[in-house]
């Protein structure tokens, strides 16, 4: 096929259009170069997703929270606290911790 023949067809004439390719070098600039550009709005869409799912993660962090330090005003739970997390005593009150054969991780040897 020479380039006369190709010159002829109507989808070659439509493209050739200077409006149309104006139109097509217009579209191509705001999809991918552009400082607005699509590829730059899809990426700040994946972004805002990712924080909004932050941001349910952290509001049950406070809820959490907020449970726990209200726990926490009673002095007999922050004496519980305190035995079962740091393993505090009383004076003259011995300690014995108990593991379980299933709860002790064992390091597998080669």
């Amino acid at each position: 096929m020479k380039f006369s023949e190709i010159k002829q067809k109507k989808w070659f004439r439509f493209i050739s259009n200077k409006y149309v390719l104006i139109l097509i070098l217009f579209l191509f600039w705001m999809l991918f170069f552009d400082t607005n550009s699509f590829l730059i709005h899809n990426e700040l869409n994946h972004d805002i997703k990712a924080l909004e799912g932050n941001k349910e993660f952290y509001k049950k962090e406070m809820k959490n929270d907020k449970t726990f330090i209200e726990k926490m005003q009673d002095s007999s739970e922050v004496e519980k606290f305190a035995r079962e997390k740091y393993y505090l005593k009383k004076e003259k009150e011995d300690i014995f911790i108990i593991e379980h054969e299933d709860s002790i991780y064992i390091k597998k040897e080669r």
